[in-house]
């Protein structure tokens, strides 16, 4: 039986995520993979679609219902790749549920904020242009695995070649 493996998107949830089969297809080979959008998650409102509206609206209450949402919906220890607002959502979730085996965050800018760290394996992917990446004082006290992807911004999930490169480590780390 495949392990399984959540994916939890961008703050654009599934409507911008054409890149999520990047992940989704090679994953599927030893993966069971479920991809939540995390705007549904979060009851987060699309109607006014702008970055700055659905960041408001995550940061104002859509990261904490997102996350009790998904302690309701996965019960047992999961795999995780989450993008972006996802990260922060997967690792609440990883501390109120103690629920994570391994945990992927990619630009998951957010995590700069917080305090504790779940257990389970993690590994962190940053942009090196990205300026609200953790500063190396948080890594260094969090005491996590990261990388900081050269000549990169913020999106660098959407990549093809970097999806292709992150979902051969993920598959490796997992045989």
């Amino acid at each position: 039986m495949k392990k399984k493996l959540i994916i939890l998107s961008d703050l654009w949830g599934k409507e911008r995520s054409q890149w999520i089969d990047f992940y989704r297809i090679p994953l599927s080979e030893k993966f069971q993979v479920t991809y939540y959008d995390c705007c549904e998650l979060g009851d987060v409102s699309k109607s006014d679609y702008t970055e700055g509206s659905l960041h408001e609206q995550f940061v104002n209450g859509g990261i904490e219902r997102a996350v009790r949402q998904l302690v309701e919906l996965e019960k047992e220890k999961v795999n995780m790749l989450a993008f972006s607002v996802g990260g922060v959502i997967a690792w609440k979730f990883g501390i109120e549920s103690a629920a994570i085996r391994s945990l992927y965050c990619v630009s998951s800018t957010r995590l700069r904020y917080e305090q504790i760290k779940p257990e389970g394996e993690i590994e962190l992917f940053f942009a090196d242009h990205d300026d609200h990446k953790p500063q190396k004082t948080w890594f260094d006290k969090m005491q996590v695995e990261f990388k900081i992807i050269n000549n990169a911004r913020h999106q660098i999930y959407v990549n093809r070649e970097f999806a292709e490169q992150l979902s051969r480590q993920v598959l490796e780390k997992h045989p």
